[in-house]
């Protein structure tokens, strides 16, 4: 696994470099439109719940398919997850993830914070598997992520410096940094599955 500068650096490549390159403002546009969407189902009550899933399988194609190598991103990427991503799959996937997560935080904040790191990798799993149901994809992230959750916990960490910096720029820098982070976390995804065998046939407990 690279280390945390080296793979804020390649993300950095992959956005072309400089924060008004054409891929950094596409993933910007792509982070808002996806935000967008949420707030605009969020009088539902339900609603983020229930589109979580084939939202956030949008973003992992967008920042997965930069992460491989595409000269530009593809805005139509964020629409996947309700195209040829198996909605009702990804639809489960993202309330079971968000309840479990939920519900492990009733049990104190450090234990909800362990279980989204260790689900973190399913949506990616999720896009790379389309055959496996939303089970498979968290229990392979629960175990890919064992002994890895603290390297993405520090690697998130490693970014409160530039949010300290776009809460300067009058807060408006802050939606910068969020491309910059997710995109970190596609290169983090590369890395982790390319050193580590990923079969959907594993369960793990916890």
């Amino acid at each position: 696994m690279s280390s945390r500068p080296e793979l804020r650096a390649k993300a950095r490549q992959r956005l072309g470099g400089g924060i008004f390159s054409t891929n950094w403002l596409l993933a910007l546009l792509a982070i808002v439109i996806v935000s967008a969407i949420s707030s605009a189902v969020s009088f539902t009550g339900i609603g983020p719940l229930i589109l979580v899933g084939p939202l956030y399988f949008g973003l992992a194609a967008f920042f997965l398919s930069l992460a491989r190598g595409k000269e530009q991103g593809d805005l139509a990427d964020l629409f996947k997850g309700f195209t040829d991503g198996g909605f009702v799959r990804l639809l489960l996937l993202g309330l079971l993830q968000s309840i479990f997560v939920f519900l492990w935080s009733l049990l104190f904040l450090i234990p909800g914070i362990v279980k989204k790191y260790s689900y973190s990798q399913s949506i990616y799993l999720a896009y790379d598997h389309p055959d496996w149901e939303w089970k498979q994809c968290i229990d392979e992230s629960r175990r890919i992520m064992n002994g890895h959750k603290w390297q993405l916990f520090v690697l998130d960490l490693s970014f409160i410096g530039w949010y300290i910096v776009g809460m300067l720029a009058c807060g408006i820098g802050v939606l910068w940094v969020y491309p910059y982070q997710e995109a970190a976390h596609a290169e983090f995804y590369e890395e982790l599955t390319a050193e580590t065998v990923v079969d959907g046939t594993a369960t793990v407990e916890g």
